[in-house]
């Protein structure tokens, strides 16, 4: 079944970003020979990011000028960004500028998906959104070797033991990367595990 997916990059104290909204601190940390954002959109059908992500990308890949830029990184995979500014567009990039219903985006970006996986890119203001609606399932974070003690935070919701349950850990160059469903399918993975622990005969 396709999944909802939140995968990021964030500082040891839960940063994505520093306080001047800059990604330069995580450039610098060693990604080693891996490839695994390649792995992970590899399955994705759809995808969204804030207003703020897409500025930042815009500028950062110089994609007004260098299109080429997107497509290399993208291709035709479908983007919807949540703004309420006039954002110029990627040109011939397959991009939707929305405002509104995230509910109602997301139901779009399933269909658009063809049963592929949707990637949330952030920022965790969009991203909780969806959590405050139920509607991820999953988050990876690559937890690079860097505290920034501010900047803009990972996920504004508040999500509790009984919120996530750990399926994934990797270690790739000087990053951890940290898989944990999230929500019902937390819940129900945990509901499963613990049936499993009491069908296992005491040994005492």
């Amino acid at each position: 079944m396709a999944k909802t997916q939140y995968y990021t990059a964030t500082s040891i104290d839960g940063f994505t970003a520093d306080k001047s909204n800059s990604l330069d601190w995580l450039f610098e940390v060693d990604e080693g020979t891996a490839n695994p954002f390649g792995e992970f959109f590899a399955g994705i059908g759809a995808f969204a990011m804030g207003a703020t992500t897409y500025e930042w990308v815009l500028k950062n890949d110089n994609l007004l000028e260098e299109p080429e830029n997107w497509h290399d990184m993208y291709g035709d995979v479908p983007c919807w960004v949540f703004t309420h500014r006039d954002l110029p567009p990627v040109p011939d990039a397959n991009v939707f500028m929305i405002s509104g219903d995230v509910r109602r985006v997301h139901e779009a970006m399933l269909v658009a998906a063809q049963g592929k996986n949707v990637w949330l890119a952030g920022g965790g203001n969009l991203v909780s959104q969806f959590v405050d609606l139920g509607l991820l399932d999953e988050i990876i974070l690559g937890i690079a070797p860097a505290i920034l003690g501010e900047g803009a935070p990972l996920l504004r919701s508040k999500l509790l033991m009984d919120d996530l349950i750990l399926t994934g850990v990797r270690e790739v160059g000087q990053f951890a990367y940290l898989t944990y469903a999230v929500g019902d399918v937390a819940r129900m993975g945990r509901h499963l595990a613990s049936e499993a622990v009491t069908r296992i005969p005491s040994l005492g």
